[in-house]
């Protein structure tokens, strides 16, 4: 094999440790910041814009890498049947002399968000510390210690995705909080949760072997069941809610639409259980949800 060849493969490996297709989450979920931030008059600073994405996308790029060096090195990426939407990218199985680039391109990738928010925070003070200080807590914390509290598990994403990015976003835009970022994120903190809670379930003999002890290892697929289907109403009722509540316009509604895929992974948990995984279409229909439906709300914010 050619140096060219290997490096080229090797570029693809790392590529690959970041889990791209999940990566479109983030912008996302910093469109639904910006729709609210816009919705509130204020002037947008396209650069502070590009500095709040750049900065959710090296997160979200640092907390993929980490978790996966550190499944591989505890030898969970051996013990797991991959899916398209669990079990981790399969990069450092298939190189596993890229370890050590992994690691360094996750804590690239933090010291780039770091520093970014070290920027904004000293911009913009107290109103950012606390979101600031709460997102490199997660993501220094998630592979190692939040999976093994079943409850701080269960919630953590939709507090990264949900509450920190979208909430963060607003600020950076427009320099305070308002009541309407706060309550919109709402429904991605619901629908995130529910995203990484289905994809546990073909992982959980896997992480239970390596001592992980979330939300579905602790308490079973049943009340697992249980939980995605009451994140599933109070994302969905939420958005029902701030319409009548008038904090956002009629054509929010569109954004009930994709309740059916989430329905859809319902019925799929509730009939395949931990088999989930070889019926990957719920998963996928899991991943439309959290997608479709905050776009959709972020949409609506904008033309409403």
């Amino acid at each position: 094999m050619t140096d060219t060849r290997r490096a080229t493969l090797y570029l693809k490996a790392l590529i690959q440790s970041t889990r791209p297709a999940f990566l479109v989450l983030t912008p996302v979920c910093v469109f639904v910041g910006l729709s609210t931030a816009l919705a509130s008059q204020a002037a947008i600073d396209p650069r502070l814009f590009a500095l709040a994405l750049v900065g959710a996308l090296c997160a979200h790029v640092s907390v993929n890498t980490l978790n996966e060096y550190f499944d591989f090195t505890n030898g969970l990426d051996l013990k797991t049947a991959r899916t398209p939407f669990s079990g981790g990218s399969g990069a450092l199985p298939a190189h596993p002399e890229l370890a050590g680039s992994v690691l360094v391109l996750g804590l690239a990738s933090l010291a780039v968000t770091l520093s970014i928010g070290v920027y904004l925070i000293a911009k913009y003070g107290v109103p950012l510390l606390a979101l600031g200080l709460s997102g490199v807590l997660l993501i220094v914390t998630y592979t190692r210690w939040i999976n093994r509290s079943p409850l701080l598990c269960l919630i953590a994403p939709g507090l990264g995705f949900g509450l920190i990015m979208v909430v963060g976003t607003h600020v950076v835009l427009t320099g305070s909080y308002a009541p309407l970022a706060w309550l919109v994120a709402l429904v991605p903190f619901f629908l995130v949760n529910n995203l990484l809670l289905l994809n546990q379930y073909p992982d959980r003999d896997a992480d239970a072997s390596v001592g992980r002890r979330h939300f579905l290892i602790a308490f079973g697929v049943q009340k697992s069941n249980l939980a995605y289907a009451a994140f599933l109403v109070a994302a969905y009722a939420t958005i029902g809610l701030l319409v009548l509540g008038q904090y956002l316009p009629r054509l929010a509604l569109v954004a009930l639409i994709p309740a059916v895929f989430s329905l859809f992974s319902l019925s799929g948990a509730l009939e395949h259980k931990s088999r989930i995984g070889e019926h990957p279409r719920y998963l996928a229909s899991n991943v439309a949800a959290t997608l479709l439906t905050p776009l959709l709300l972020g949409v609506s914010i904008l033309t409403g």
